[in-house]
């Protein structure tokens, strides 16, 4: 429903949930059939009858799923159908005042709403004036007063019924794709921060290694190791990042951030409360990625002595903050942020957080990284108690 037919079946289908409604025809099929007006005069009427059936039939198949506004042809076979139902029915007799009703039912159906809301009881009305003339008892037309009227109307209301539907369909749509296009920047954020890290690490210890191999190959042979093992957890991380369940932990990521200050010759001077109570597992992951992108922008980039990793809750304490700063040679001037950072604030945005970037006091580079305290909204949609960090 709301959509055209696309199929034969489909306007066969349609074509016959309209045509069931043509049985109350028989009224003036009767009177055809019955002998009382000579051969020409059936013949005629005859043809009226049939031009009116597929005018009608053409009308409501074509306009009731059609969004837009109605083509000057619609218009004319809308009038000719009044014309010619009005003759018939003046010329013939009362059994040919059921026309009228579905003159009504086609202005509904091909009119939009502030144009059928009059048409439908115009026509009406002059069932009614044709009524009153052709059948002078007036025990026929009052019972089509009220069937053009209802019938009409609700035409009215399957059209717009239609057009919900096709909003509905369309909005469904729309919904959808916007879930596929977050889902991909959620996977490409995932795959930059893991693999960037993974990889500016790998490159550091293969240059270390390359260096030690003459002289020390047994700690060469570490660093190949080392190299081993970042290349099989890198793999580990991107198939849970692809599978959806990955969420970092900032104990794991410190350890590592360890591990890689370390072996690019940077002292790490990292400050830790030993829990923050109040940080949900998303606010957690959220600083997790937060550290992993500061640190590997540290080891690439920064060309520094010392880096400080600080991680507390925020003055007003209604949030946890995490500051990554180093002495390096900061940022150049009129430097934009590259995909990581960008990435990286959009994650936070996505946890109720915030990221900002500037210039340290000695001259290097500070990131600092809020998400807010409080229940995992996650896990209070769902009525579960959040698993504390």
């Amino acid at each position: 429903m709301g959509r055209a037919p696309e199929t034969r079946g489909q306007m066969l289908v349609k074509l016959m949930w309209i045509g069931i409604w043509l049985l109350y025809l028989g009224s003036p099929v009767s009177d055809l059939a019955s002998g009382h007006h000579n051969a020409l005069v059936t013949t005629l009427a005859g043809c009226g009858l049939l031009a009116f059936v597929v005018s009608y039939l053409a009308v409501v198949f074509l306009r009731t799923n059609t969004p837009y506004m109605p083509q000057s042809w619609v218009y004319g076979v809308l009038a000719a159908q009044t014309v010619l139902t009005f003759t018939l029915s003046a010329t013939l007799g009362k059994d040919w005042l059921v026309m009228f009703v579905y003159v009504a039912v086609a202005c509904g159906a091909a009119l939009p709403g502030t144009q059928s809301r009059f048409a439908i009881p115009a026509v009406t009305a002059a069932l009614a004036g044709v009524g009153a003339w052709v059948d002078s008892s007036g025990d026929l037309y009052p019972a089509l007063v009220i069937p053009a009227l209802l019938g009409g109307f609700a035409m009215v209301g399957v059209r717009q019924l239609v057009r919900t539907m096709r909003e509905l369909r369309e909005a469904r749509e729309t919904v959808a794709h916007l879930a596929a296009t977050e889902e991909r920047l959620r996977l490409a954020r995932d795959l930059h921060d893991l693999l960037g890290h993974s990889l500016s690490l790998i490159t550091l210890k293969s240059e270390l290694a390359g260096r030690m191999l003459p002289d020390r190959p047994q700690d060469a042979a570490q660093q190949v190791a080392d190299i081993e093992n970042v290349s099989r957890q890198a793999l580990v991380d991107v198939r849970e990042a692809v599978s959806g369940y990955r969420r970092p932990r900032l104990d794991a990521e410190l350890a590592s951030a360890r591990s890689a200050l370390a072996s690019a010759g940077i002292a790490a001077r990292i400050h830790q409360p030993e829990r923050l109570p109040g940080l949900t597992p998303d606010g957690e992951g959220a600083l997790a990625w937060a550290l992993r992108e500061a640190v590997t922008n540290v080891v690439r980039h920064s060309g520094a002595v010392t880096c400080v990793i600080a991680l507390g809750a925020t003055p007003d304490g209604e949030g946890a903050a995490l500051t990554v700063s180093d002495d390096g040679r900061g940022p150049a001037a009129g430097h934009s942020p590259g995909n990581g950072l960008t990435g990286l604030t959009e994650r936070l945005i996505l946890a109720g957080g915030t990221l900002r970037t500037e210039r340290a006091g000695d001259g290097g580079f500070r990131l600092t990284a809020t998400v807010p305290m409080g229940a995992d909204r996650t896990a209070s949609s769902t009525g579960t108690r959040p698993t504390p960090p």
